[in-house]
C-alpha cells in the first residue's frame, strides 16, 4: 500500500473507533444504578418462565424469596418441563404461600415459547407491578425493591436492568462483555430517554419491570409473539404505543450465568442475531463500523510495526495509534465499571471478529431457511 492508501485506512480506523469511544464515555455516567431506597408501592408480582430448569430453580426461589422491602408473590410458569422443575416449585409452594406455580398451556402456532410463557404469566399476576425475571438471574435481597424504585424515578413505562454477566467457558469470557460494549457504544442514551422512537429502544430480556396498564396498552408479549429477542422487541412495542422505556445498570444488584458452554454461547447469540445487528438491513453497516473501528486499528499498528512504518506519513502513524487506543478505551472502562475480565478486554479485536462471524452465520441460516432448536423446542427459521 502507498502512503495515501495507508493514511486513508488509518483515518478510517480512527473515525470508526472514535464513535463508540465517545458514546461510551458519555453513556457511562448516564447508565445509572437503581436508587438505594424503598419503593413507594412495594406490591409486586415476580414472573418467571421456566423450562427444564431443575438445576437452577431452587437457587432462584431462595434468591427471590429473600427479597426485602417488598410485598411480593413469585409466580413461576412451568413451560412443559420434563426434568421435574414443576415438582420442585410445588414443594416450595407448600412451604411458602408467596410461591405459585402456573402450568403452561400448549404453544400456539406463531408464538415463541418464552413470549407465550410471559404472556400467560401476565394473565396470572395478582399485583399491578411486575418484574419479569429469567431463572438464571441471581438477585440480591434489595434488587426487586430497587428496580421498582427505578421504575418510579425514571417515569418509564418499561425499565430493563442489565445484570453482571458471569463467565466460565472461552466464548463466555470472550463474547459476553460485548453486551455492554454494543449497548453503550452505539446507543445515545440521553437522546433515547428523550423520545419514544422505536429505533432507540434497548433492553435486556433477563430483567424487565413494568405495570399492568402499560403492558396491556403496549400489547405485551403478544405484540412480539414470534420474536426470539424480547430484549429489543418488547421495548420497541412499548415505544410504538407512545410509552417511554429506560434501562439501568443492575450489575450491583444481580448477576447472571447465561450460558455454561461455548457451544451454547454460539447458539444463543445466533438464535436472535437476525432481529438485531445480524438483520439484513443492519449487518453490512455494522460489519464495516465494527471491523474498521475495532479490528483494523490493531492490524494497521501490527503491520506498521513489522515494517518499521516505512512509507507511512507521520500523521498516518499517529492516526493508527490513536485509533488503537480508542478501540480499547470502551472495553477498559467497562472492565473497571462492571467487573469484567481485563484479559477479555485485551482480546477485544478477536471478540469483535467472532461476534461478527456469528451475525453472518445467523443470517446465512435465515436465508437458507434452516431451523434450529432451543431448550429442546424447534424454532422456525427467522
Amino acid at each position: 500500500m502507498n502512503g495515501t492508501a495507508i493514511g486513508a485506512a488509518a483515518v478510517l480506523a480512527l473515525a470508526s473507533a472514535a464513535l463508540p469511544a465517545l458514546l461510551t464515555w458519555a453513556n457511562l455516567p448516564a447508565f445509572r444504578r437503581a436508587a438505594r431506597r424503598t419503593p413507594r408501592d412495594g406490591r409486586v408480582s415476580v414472573l418467571v418462565p421456566a423450562r427444564n430448569e431443575s438445576q437452577a430453580i431452587g437457587r432462584l426461589l431462595d434468591d427471590v424469596l429473600a427479597s426485602r422491602d417488598v410485598d411480593l408473590e413469585l409466580v413461576i410458569l412451568d413451560d412443559d418441563s420434563t426434568d421435574g422443575t414443576a415438582d420442585l416449585v410445588e414443594r416450595r409452594a407448600v412451604l411458602d404461600p408467596r410461591v405459585r406455580l402456573v402450568r403452561g398451556g400448549p404453544l400456539p402456532e406463531g408464538w415463541c415459547g418464552k413470549q407465550h410463557a410471559c404472556w400467560q404469566l401476565s394473565r396470572a399476576a395478582a399485583a399491578d407491578t411486575w418484574v419479569f425475571l429469567d431463572v438464571d438471574v441471581s438477585p440480591t435481597p434489595d434488587a426487586i425493591a430497587r428496580s421498582l424504585a427505578f421504575l418510579e424515578d425514571s417515569g418509564a413505562a418499561l425499565a430493563s436492568g442489565f445484570p453482571r454477566q458471569l463467565t466460565g467457558s472461552f466464548l463466555e469470557w470472550l463474547l459476553l462483555p460485548l453486551i455492554h460494549f454494543i449497548l453503550l457504544g452505539f446507543l445515545p442514551l440521553a437522546r433515547s430517554r428523550g423520545d419514544t422512537n422505536p429505533g432507540m429502544a434497548a433492553g435486556c430480556g433477563q430483567w424487565f419491570v413494568t405495570r399492568r396498564a402499560d403492558y396491556d396498552r403496549a400489547g405485551g408479549h403478544a405484540a412480539i409473539r414470534a420474536s426470539l429477542h424480547d430484549g429489543v422487541k418488547l421495548p420497541r412495542a412499548y415505544r410504538r404505543a407512545g410509552l417511554p422505556t429506560d434501562i439501568f445498570d443492575a450489575s450491583d444488584i444481580a448477576s447472571c450465568r447465561m450460558y455454561t458452554r461455548s457451544i451454547d454461547v454460539w447458539r444463543g447469540l445466533s438464535k436472535n442475531a437476525t432481529e438485531g445487528i445480524g438483520a439484513p438491513t443492519t449487518i453490512l453497516p455494522f460489519t464495516l463500523l465494527l471491523g474498521c473501528g475495532q479490528i483494523l486499528p490493531l492490524v494497521l499498528v501490527a503491520v506498521g510495526g513489522a515494517t518499521a512504518y516505512r512509507g507511512w506519513p507521520w500523521w498516518a502513524v499517529l492516526a493508527a495509534w490513536l485509533g488503537l487506543i480508542l478501540s480499547y478505551l470502551p472495553r477498559l472502562l467497562e472492565a473497571a465499571r462492571f467487573g469484567q475480565s481485563l484479559t477479555s478486554a485485551v482480546a477485544h479485536p478477536l471478540a469483535t471478529g467472532v461476534f461478527l462471524a456469528i451475525q453472518w452465520y445467523a443470517l446465512a441460516r435465515r436465508l437458507l431457511g434452516l431451523k434450529t432448536a432451543w431448550r429442546g423446542r424447534p424454532l422456525a427459521p427467522q
